[in-house]
């Protein structure tokens, strides 16, 4: 099972998708354009889809609907670098600078979300993933994403993921992709300057 990384869903839902993982009334997740056609599903009756149908620009909006809830999620934008409390440790922290992810997660309806930062992560070409520090508080980047928010109904949450990254490299994708989930994650394309 995939790591939980950012944002998570409230324990009930948890459960439900936990139990409900073969079910075919599993999570989708889709575009939120105009076209209504399911973009990703993890129905174990349905195809795997490709990575183009679940990799966004930044700034595009994914819709996931699961048996409890509908929310969306969006990689707003990303930054590198970013001025830090002090420059993270590449000995402890694995990175030389700072940089984040804004990004925002609204209830659509169904049950009150929980979010956090731990589904968020960064990927890179040679396979590296750069997961989040779960730090937060002191001079990081505001605003900050929360950890452990309830979100309601018509409710969103939006704020700034911090990594620490090398100065010399670039991720190639922000990666969402809480296990509750149980799906294919959702990843946004990061522009190479």
């Amino acid at each position: 099972m995939r790591r939980l990384t950012i944002t998570t869903l409230a324990a009930g839902l948890l459960l439900a998708l936990t139990a409900c993982s073969n079910d075919p009334a599993a999570p989708t997740v889709s575009k939120t354009s105009s076209s209504p056609e399911p973009v990703a599903t993890t129905s174990s009756s349905s195809p795997s889809p490709t990575a183009r149908d679940t990799t966004y620009k930044l700034g595009e909006t994914a819709k996931v609907t699961t048996d409890d809830a509908t929310f969306t999620v969006t990689a707003l934008a990303y930054t590198q670098p970013v001025k830090g409390p002090q420059p993270p440790d590449p000995a402890t922290q694995g990175g030389d600078v700072w940089a984040t992810v804004e990004a925002k997660v609204c209830s659509v309806s169904g049950i009150t979300l929980t979010v956090t930062q731990f589904p968020w992560s960064l990927a890179y070409a040679d396979g590296t993933v750069v997961k989040v520090t779960g730090s937060t508080g002191g001079d990081l980047p505001k605003p900050e994403f929360p950890m452990d928010q309830p979100v309601t109904n018509g409710r969103c949450i939006k704020g700034k993921i911090p990594f620490p990254v090398m100065n010399n490299t670039r991720p190639e994708r922000v990666v969402y992709a809480p296990e509750a989930l149980g799906a294919t994650p959702i990843e946004w394309t990061v522009p190479k300057q």
